[in-house]
């Protein structure tokens, strides 16, 4: 099958495929070898799974995990034809375009940044079950070994209020939530 160049996009874009679930790995591996099979170098520029790094508490320590934000789907930046679309969509473990009755729609570049591609690496989030009136240890920083009583929390930028007891006295700290760990009740 010989891949003829009609290109409709003059530059790239980021595009979304639909890929088996589970499978992203391997429908990216896949999807590499056919444009290394097609020599399709020029027309498809880069594969990203949506990853970002979440930090877990395992074994009493926290531990970065690079976890799938989109699972079930690859991003992909290419110039967009006909020819690509049949190439891309024969490919094993993928199952189609992003967009109505298959055929692509473009994401914008805002919207790949924010799913953490095209330059832009996303945050860690961590998932942190906490709310006001929890207590806290502290296992960073120079208040170390301190437990405090969690006084407000703000999920959106991952932060927390707690009060510490220093020198007989009780003082406000504000916290990242990768500074703490919920002790026990």
């Amino acid at each position: 099958m010989a891949i003829i160049d009609n290109n409709k996009d003059k530059e790239p874009k980021w595009y979304a495929l639909r890929v088996f679930s589970g499978y992203e790995n391997v429908a990216k591996q896949n999807l590499e070898n056919t444009i290394d099979k097609y020599s399709l170098q020029n027309r498809i520029f880069e594969i990203v799974i949506p990853m970002e790094d979440e930090l877990v508490e395992k074994r009493g320590k926290k531990v970065l995990v690079p976890k799938k934000t989109m699972p079930g789907y690859i991003l992909v930046k290419m110039m967009y034809g006909d020819d690509i679309w049949h190439a891309v969509t024969r490919t094993q473990y993928i199952t189609g375009f992003v967009g109505p009755k298959g055929r692509p729609v473009s994401i914008t570049d805002d919207e790949a940044r924010r799913m953490g591609v095209d330059g832009a690496k996303t945050e860690a989030k961590i998932d942190l079950d906490i709310k006001v009136g929890d207590m806290v240890e502290i296992i960073e920083g120079s208040l170390n070994s301190f437990v405090g009583k969690v006084k407000s929390v703000d999920e959106q930028n991952q932060k927390l209020v707690c009060v510490v007891e220093m020198f007989g006295r009780d003082s406000e700290v504000e916290l990242g939530f990768n500074q703490v760990r919920l002790q026990n009740k």
